[in-house]
C-alpha cells in the first residue's frame, strides 16, 4: 500500500510505499528527504499541502524568534523528532513570519504543537515540553 506525503521542501505531492518509509525515502521532484529524522523549516503555502495530503502524523510547532520558551523547547522538539523517525514528521513554522497561519488555526500562544493526519487535526499541545511528553502524546 502507498502512503501520499507532501515533500517540505518543494510541496509536490509524492506516494511511497508504507513498508519504505523508514527507508529514507527521497521527493521525486527535488530530491529532499520525504522522512527527515529532524524538524524542518516551512513555509504556510507548504504547510496547507502537507497538512492535507500526509497520510502520516504532520507535528507542527508554531513559534517565534523571540519567544523564549519556543527556544528553549526547540531542543526538545529536535529529539523527540528523531525518536518518532519514520513514524511521523516534524516541522516547524515561524508564526512571525508567517502571521496567517495564526489565524487559519487559532493559535493564541506559542509554543504550539498541532498534530494533523489525513487532511485534518488531531491534536495540540501547548507550551514547552520536553521530548517524552512529546512522544508520549503522539502515542494518543
Amino acid at each position: 500500500m502507498n502512503v501520499k506525503l507532501a515533500c517540505l521542501t518543494c510541496g509536490q505531492g509524492n506516494r511511497v510505499p508504507a513498508e519504505k518509509l523508514g527507508d529514507a525515502p527521497k521527493c521525486g521532484t527535488c530530491g529532499a528527504g520525504l522522512m527527515p529524522s529532524s524538524p524542518v523549516e516551512i513555509g504556510f503555502d507548504v504547510l496547507e499541502k502537507a497538512r492535507t495530503m500526509d497520510e502520516v502524523p504532520l507535528v507542527v510547532d508554531f513559534w517565534a524568534g523571540w519567544c523564549g520558551p519556543c527556544r528553549m523547547m526547540a531542543p526538545e522538539f529536535s529529539k523527540a523528532a528523531k525518536e518518532m523517525s519514520g513514524r511521523a514528521r516534524f516541522a516547524k513554522l515561524d508564526t512571525e513570519a508567517h502571521s496567517q497561519a495564526s489565524a487559519r488555526f487559532g493559535i493564541r500562544g506559542i509554543p504550539l504543537l498541532i498534530r494533523f493526519r489525513n487532511g485534518r487535526e488531531e491534536a495540540r499541545l501547548a507550551g514547552a515540553v520536553q521530548a517524552s511528553a512529546i512522544v508520549s502524546w503522539m502515542g494518543q
